[in-house]
């Protein structure tokens, strides 16, 4: 039996609203049905390239607009009675994230938001040999994004580098990936002590390098190091380290998999994941480089939740623990202390 076709709309005609694009346009079944954005131009330019240009019948809202301009499309889409995703961060601050969360309880629809590395095979082969307690006692866990953009970066953008849209700089808008993973492989993070700085672009309301010591929820210590700033740019890397083993993850994959207690299994996740030449892939540089398999992945998900009655994989609530983190992170740069994450 043919499934019904889902409809979809986007909100926001920028650079992220071309994997959304492209994601959607490789889901059986779905359709691409309207383009929206105050720029008129840029609509029409996407609308021309992944089809599209109906104002009706539409399922699904992906919100692609400036991360502080989120919660008014994210309000207005859901009153309306339309399911919603929205690119990260869900919003720039917890009180704007829970109106979109209450918004989407009050309406009864359902609400998404983008972290696609999750999806991704290399991260959930990790999260299965923490969760199989492969590592013994874990004792640190970091993540580490020393990645570059130009000052043009900034000063073409408009909104990036500004707290009321970009909500924050080298964490709430390039990091965010990596401490979302972070704090899901490891199961939350408790509290924060930070320092922030803004060493190599000009012009910024907003920070260009951080350096963080973290507690998580079950007992690790560990470190969040973030940075624009880091020519020419290096791939993601996450670390686990614990009394039965070491993984570094660069991107999506495996530099070091060793445990004490191998098993066959080993052997083929080395060979699937393992590092085959180094590269700058993952946006490090190229905020264009990335793959939309991700993307892909999740949206593929959020539709088959819609069809089978079920909360997708990341909700509001999965959502908003990144922008909890970061804004703690924030907080104890400012004044100076420890943060408990809420």
């Amino acid at each position: 039996m043919q499934q019904k076709e889902v409809r979809f709309g986007i909100i926001g005609c920028g650079m992220i609203s071309e994997f959304h694009a492209e994601a959607i346009n490789q889901i059986p079944n779905t359709r691409i049905t309207a383009f929206c954005d105050n720029q008129i131009n840029q609509a029409k330019k996407r609308a021309l390239k992944f089809g599209g240009g109906v104002y009706t019948d539409i399922d699904i809202v992906t919100i692609c607009t400036p991360s502080g301009a989120h919660m008014e499309a994210a309000i207005t889409a859901v009153s309306a009675g339309k399911h919603i995703i929205v690119e990260k961060p869900i919003e720039v601050n917890l009180e704007r994230t829970d109106r979109i969360i209450e918004a989407c309880k009050r309406n009864n629809v359902m609400l998404g938001a983008i972290f696609p590395r999750r999806f991704m095979d290399s991260s959930r082969a990790l999260r299965k040999a923490i969760r199989d307690n492969r590592f013994g006692t874990i004792v640190l866990a970091d993540v580490y994004i020393k990645w570059f953009r130009t000052q043009e970066y900034y000063s073409n953008g408009g909104w990036r580098g500004t707290y009321k849209l970009d909500g924050g700089g080298a964490l709430m808008n390039q990091g965010i990936h990596g401490i979302d993973l972070l704090q899901w492989l490891m199961g939350g993070i408790e509290k924060v002590t930070a320092f922030t700085g803004t060493r190599a672009h000009s012009g910024l309301e907003v920070e260009d390098v951080a350096a963080v010591s973290v507690k998580f929820k079950n007992g690790a210590l560990g470190a969040i190091e973030g940075t624009t700033g880091s020519w020419p740019g290096e791939n993601m890397r996450i670390e686990i380290s614990g009394t039965g083993g070491i993984v570094i993850m660069e991107d999506e994959i495996f530099s070091k998999w060793q445990f004490k207690n191998e098993t066959v299994e080993d052997n083929r996740i080395r060979e699937q994941f393992g590092k085959k030449e180094s590269s700058n892939s993952g946006g490090a540089t190229d905020p264009k480089s990335i793959s939309c398999e991700g993307h892909r992945r999740q949206i593929t998900d959020f539709v088959k939740a819609i069809r089978e009655n079920r909360p997708p994989q990341i909700d509001g609530a999965e959502a908003r623990a990144a922008v909890s983190i970061i804004t703690s992170i924030y907080k104890s740069a400012n004044e100076q202390r420890t943060i408990i994450v809420e």
